[in-house]
């Protein structure tokens, strides 16, 4: 015989109504009762139903993740960081690529939010910079938050990155290695995270009176990657140092430097960013810029659910990003 919300509230000696509030994760719930409902729902081990919980709160308790990022590096501890925070409040995800370069986002992520039916949804880089997107998904009633390595308006919270303080660091540990040959292996131009991890780089190059011996722009793919440091790595007298604006661009920077048989760390200094499991799968191991990815999309996520619950949260958050050093590096 199935057991029903009825039969929980019977056994905890409350309403129906407080079951569904204790079901929903209300605050309106003081903590007594809510254990006394959580302990009647173990003892009974009711599963509450999906459609019924959506008829009666009039949701849906899926949330849509929005992107368009091709690296997989990025894109896995995304989505486990919001899924981790989505099942702890009981919700689901739906995720929503959007196409490159084709058609209209705005119009494609408006589809995809009538379609799928999210309660909210979850805008990542670069769609989330992209122009009309907040104030679309605003203009709609459709609850949405975004992460950034800039500040954006238009979203109901923005958590951002502070990768142009981070790559500052990067340029500021090449230095007090020992380097004055330095090089960029940016990404690309249209994107707000090269152009903030370019800015912070030679604003960290300048600090100690130093400029880039040389930039080379990749698509934060390998084979652009590949590319750019053949072209960096030609250049006499070569740099000491480079910086790649991704952990997969700097993977590329080492296969290069081995087809040149040039040795990492003693006769090149190579240093990434996003801190993925690239960096510690790599011989050697890379240093890199560590970005928290899963924590900042489930920081983000909650934020999303309280929004979406009717609580207030704080329009825009800041996370710091620190470089990681994998390997000693010969003080030049």
């Amino acid at each position: 015989m199935t057991t029903t919300i009825a039969d929980v509230a019977a056994r905890a000696r409350v309403s129906i109504r407080t079951v569904s509030r204790v079901l929903n994760r209300s605050p309106l719930v003081n903590a007594a009762t809510r254990e006394q409902v959580e302990m009647a729902i173990a003892a009974l081990a009711f599963r509450p139903s999906a459609r019924a919980r959506g008829l009666a709160t009039g949701r849906s308790f899926l949330l849509g993740l929005v992107h368009n990022d091709r690296n997989a590096l990025v894109l896995d501890p995304l989505q486990r960081g919001i899924v981790g925070a989505a099942a702890a409040r009981g919700y689901e995800l739906v995720v929503h690529p959007v196409a490159a370069g084709r058609g209209d986002p705005v119009a494609d992520v408006l589809d995809f939010a009538g379609r799928s039916r999210v309660d909210g949804i979850v805008v990542v880089p670069p769609v989330s910079g992209a122009p009309g997107v907040a104030e679309a998904l605003s203009a709609a009633g459709v609850p949405a938050v975004a992460l950034s390595s800039v500040a954006l308006s238009g979203y109901d919270a923005v958590l951002v990155s502070d990768e142009r303080g981070a790559a500052r660091t990067v340029a500021r540990h090449l230095v007090t290695l020992g380097h004055r040959r330095i090089a960029l292996l940016s990404g690309p131009a249209a994107a707000h995270s090269a152009r903030e991890r370019q800015a912070g780089f030679v604003a960290g190059l300048a600090d100690h009176g130093l400029t880039l011996l040389a930039e080379a722009e990749g698509d934060y793919g390998f084979d652009s990657g590949v590319a750019a440091a053949r072209t960096l790595l030609s250049i006499d007298p070569r740099p000491t140092a480079i910086f790649a604006a991704n952990d997969v661009m700097a993977a590329a920077v080492l296969k290069v430097a081995a087809t040149l048989s040039l040795d990492v760390p003693r006769d090149l200094s190579v240093v990434g960013f996003d801190g993925s499991i690239l960096a510690r799968m790599l011989t050697p191991a890379l240093t890199t810029v560590h970005r928290p990815i899963a924590e900042m999309a489930g920081a983000i996520t909650m934020r999303l659910i309280d929004r979406i619950g009717g609580g207030r949260t704080t329009r825009r958050y800041r996370r710091p990003c620190r470089c990681r050093s994998a390997n000693p590096v010969r003080r030049l």
